[in-house]
């Protein structure tokens, strides 16, 4: 029997924002600029998380001592980085993501955002794209890391964003992202629904390492799982 999705969380950066891969720029950045190295598979093992964790997990794992100072110093050389990028490159939807977000809430799908951003970052970026939630808004939640104990894989901002939209049927809730965090994040939370996207830095072979119950192309298929018909 296929359930029915009441809540749609999506990941920001690489899932419904095309950022022509500025985290990942930002992020190698924040990181070397301390004198450490940063192997590709360990950058993209800690794309998607909370960016304070994943700057103090790279920097040890390349050998450094990442204190708190250390951490917050690299955390703004990381905002200024991508700020730069975003100026270069402004980001913009995933092709059709915007119209799968307006088709599954004519459904009556709630849909949320979450994200491995703080406010800081995350309400400009979605400001930029005249994405909002509230009346007349595209969304009806959007949580980033800054609200919670720990951000991916730990299941928080999924849980928060249910609070929020008022679902509390976790296997109603169906979860996508473009990275390993995402799906584990998905499957911590004991979505119904886990949906690998391939609009990020991984393949499909990749993805499908990890647990998941549907690896497609893009957000903008979304609509189209027989779970998210109503």
């Amino acid at each position: 029997m296929t359930r029915t999705i009441e809540l749609a969380v999506f990941d920001m950066a690489g899932t419904t924002i095309e950022e022509h891969g500025a985290v990942y720029e930002a992020l190698r950045h924040a990181v070397e600029s301390t004198g450490v190295t940063v192997a590709d598979d360990d950058l993209q093992t800690w794309m998607g998380t909370d960016k304070r964790e994943a700057i103090a997990a790279l920097v040890r794992i390349g050998g450094g001592t990442p204190d708190a100072e250390l951490v917050e110093r690299q955390y703004g050389a990381f905002r200024a980085y991508l700020r730069k990028r975003y100026e270069e490159v402004p980001p913009q939807p995933i092709a059709q993501a915007d119209k799968a977000l307006e088709e599954l809430r004519a459904r009556g799908i709630k849909v949320a955002l979450t994200t491995g951003f703080s406010d800081d970052v995350a309400l400009p970026l979605l400001e930029s794209l005249g994405w909002s939630t509230g009346e007349g808004g595209n969304l009806d939640a959007v949580v980033t890391s800054d609200e919670v104990r720990r951000g991916r894989p730990a299941p928080y901002m999924i849980h928060r964003a249910m609070e929020r939209t008022g679902v509390v049927d976790v296997r109603k809730v169906l979860v996508a992202g473009d990275t390993v965090v995402d799906l584990e994040a998905g499957t911590n939370a004991g979505a119904g629904v886990v949906v690998g996207v391939l609009t990020g830095q991984l393949t499909r072979e990749q993805l499908e390492l990890h647990p998941h119950t549907h690896v497609l192309d893009s957000v903008a298929d979304v609509p189209g799982i027989p779970e998210a018909a109503r």
